[in-house]
């Protein structure tokens, strides 16, 4: 053959990665389309048809405006009784019970104990149990220890039943939000899905989360305070996902034989002995690095908390987010270029923007085989132990061995907990992301993906069902995030390929493929506008649907009494609050207390605008 037949074949191949990549990233779309539309129909079935439910009639309203003749419980009520006469219910205002909550677990743990010692004794009345008063029980003051409990535990009521009348009846214990309610879905939609006064940063509405997936610590944070939060929250990610690093080396380096000499010199003659400098050199980092990546979750689950959001499944839709720029960062990129993440940015800042897919496309072939070891080992085994769940059994044996005390303890140590899907759902999208890499570059990769995801997808299947009991129900709220990060790994895939072929001299295939990142990008355009408002807005149609169905169906349905304590805190449900006055009917406008605007102008024009 000559060399130019061989010019002739070299150039085919090229092209024919090309024409694959048009291939999977059609057979893409259109996969992803199919399944946003299901997805999307399935959510829409399932909000028609599901029970009535607390959230489906409630509105959380932050950031209410300070007034100075109202407290916020009446000022709540003026306003949304002015501005949505027809269809205002009732609400309840969001109470500081942060320390209450603190008192009522606290006695909770007592009683506990004290049925633990109380159960000792019968079991054994020869001799009364016995504790320390010092710190965990280990010094100090040796004393009866059920009487102990009991004086404890009367002592933490007396202070439990001051706290709950002090938030109660203090109103600096109220925070500025509210749940509103309303008598109909299609008013809480309206409500929910429209701006509510000319300033927007203040009466903020929303949809309510349901009661169970409330996170009640911060409902309170200002408008302002919360872009704060989020910016500061920004540099933090970007310095954690750059530069994690440098606290593991740090924490590293004091696990060294020669950081500990420093720290203990006592323990020099120990661990000179080569059984213990063995493990030292040999274990101690890799395992400081596995509790740091073992922690990582719980640091950006703090992270999104300090970020402000008011629902749990909120939190984890956030902190999936943070999750997965860390594994595209420091798994993905970490893997094919050696070195530390802030060592790849410094590497990148040092030469132009458009050789950088330039630099990752050389070595991305050579790392399909290392790519295929991950999968089996940390994909195909991962799963092996989700379904086997030997952390949670190891777990389990160890709270029985040492923390079970009574039929309490050993109920929750059972407790299987809920999908993380803070974890999971990134470390799937992670697998998704050498799919799309490497179905053009190395196709030999995707055998191991399929088996992949046909284990995850049995495995998962059966845990959600038969094992998890899940925190709240998101009715599939998720699925926007998890479409944009495939196409984000799509558009990885393909820069990843320019600079792959670019080291091939096959410049003529650059554009092509620039196309197919556009196109990418309008298909992400196309599917938030079709679909995306399903799942964040609810039909004004089907609301009013459903609303006739249930007024027909059980016309004497008392939805007032159902919602009344809904969404009060739940360490304040003990507490009968007094049901607000009613008012007539025929005039919606409740009295105000201000002595600056009881003129007629607040009716004739019609809103709240003036203050209130």
């Amino acid at each position: 053959m000559s060399l130019q037949d061989h010019r002739v074949v070299y150039s085919f191949r090229f092209w024919a990665h090309v024409m694959m990549a048009y291939v999977f990233t059609f057979w893409t779309f259109y996969i992803l389309y199919k399944e946003y539309k299901t997805i999307s129909t399935m959510r829409l079935h399932f909000l028609a048809s599901e029970n009535r439910r607390p959230d489906q009639f409630t509105v959380l309203v932050k950031n209410v405006p300070p007034d100075p003749d109202e407290s916020v419980d009446e000022h709540v009520e003026h306003f949304f009784r002015v501005n949505h006469p027809d269809h205002y219910l009732t609400h309840q205002v969001v109470y500081n019970a942060n320390k209450l909550a603190e008192l009522v677990e606290k006695k909770k743990s007592f009683r506990n104990w004290l049925t633990y010692y109380q159960t000792k004794y019968e079991r054994n009345p020869v001799k009364k149990p016995k504790i320390k008063t010092g710190f965990w029980g280990l010094w100090g003051k040796s004393v009866d220890a059920i009487d102990y409990y009991m004086t404890e535990i009367e002592k933490l009521g007396e202070e439990e039943a001051e706290e709950r009348e002090k938030v109660i009846s203090d109103p600096n214990a109220i925070v500025p939000a509210a749940f509103v309610s309303f008598k109909s879905r299609w008013g809480a939609a309206v409500c929910a899905q429209t701006q509510q006064s000319r300033n927007s940063t203040i009466w903020l509405t929303e949809w309510a989360p349901e009661p169970r997936d409330v996170y009640w610590d911060n409902l309170s944070i200002p408008y302002i305070q919360l872009a704060v939060r989020r910016l500061l929250m920004a540099v933090a990610l970007f310095f954690l996902t750059f530069f994690f690093m440098i606290p593991i080396g740090f924490v590293q380096a004091f696990a060294s034989i020669d950081g500990i000499k420093k720290v203990l010199p006592f323990l020099k003659s120990l661990i000179e002995m080569d059984v213990v400098k063995s493990f030292v050199q040999g274990f101690l980092p890799g395992i400081v690095l596995k509790i740091f990546l073992i922690l990582l979750p719980m640091i950006l689950m703090i992270m999104s908390k300090i970020e402000g959001f008011t629902s749990l499944s909120s939190l984890d839709r956030r902190s999936a987010s943070k999750y997965h720029l860390f594994v595209i960062v420091n798994v993905f990129f970490g893997s094919i270029i050696t070195g530390a993440a802030f060592q790849q940015l410094q590497r990148f800042l040092d030469q132009s923007p458009t050789e950088i897919p330039k630099t990752i496309g050389v070595t991305l072939p050579m790392k399909a085989t290392f790519f295929i070891t991950f999968i089996m080992v940390d994909g195909w085994a991962g799963i092996a132990a989700e379904i086997l769940r030997l952390v949670p059994l190891v777990m389990f044996h160890i709270k029985n061995t040492f923390l079970v005390k009574t039929d309490h303890d050993r109920e929750q140590a059972m407790d299987p907990g809920s999908l993380n899907f803070s974890v999971s759902e990134p470390r799937l999208q992670l697998y998704f992301l050498l799919g799309l890499v490497y179905s053009v570059v190395t196709p030999i990769l995707l055998p191991f993906i399929i088996v992949f995801f046909a284990f995850a997808y049995m495995v998962f299947r059966h845990q959600i069902i038969n094992v998890y009991d899940q925190k709240y129900e998101s009715g599939a709220s998720f699925w926007p995030d998890v479409n944009r990060r495939i196409l984000i790994g799509l558009v990885i895939s393909q820069l990843l390929l320019i600079g792959l072929l670019s080291t091939k001299d096959t410049a003529k295939s650059t554009p092509l493929l620039i196309v197919l990142i556009v196109l990418t990008i309008w298909f992400h355009k196309l599917c938030k506008g079709r679909f995306e408002s399903v799942f964040v807005k609810f039909p004004l149609q089907d609301a009013v649907v459903k609303d006739t169905v249930e007024r027909s169906t059980e016309p004497n349905f008392n939805l007032k009494e159902y919602l009344q304590d809904a969404y009060l805190h739940p360490v304040l449900k003990v507490v009968k609050f007094e049901v607000s006055k009613e008012i007539d009917e025929e005039n919606p406008l409740v009295a105000t207390k201000r002595t600056s605007q009881r003129s007629s102008k607040t009716v004739s024009n019609g809103t709240a605008e003036d203050g209130l």
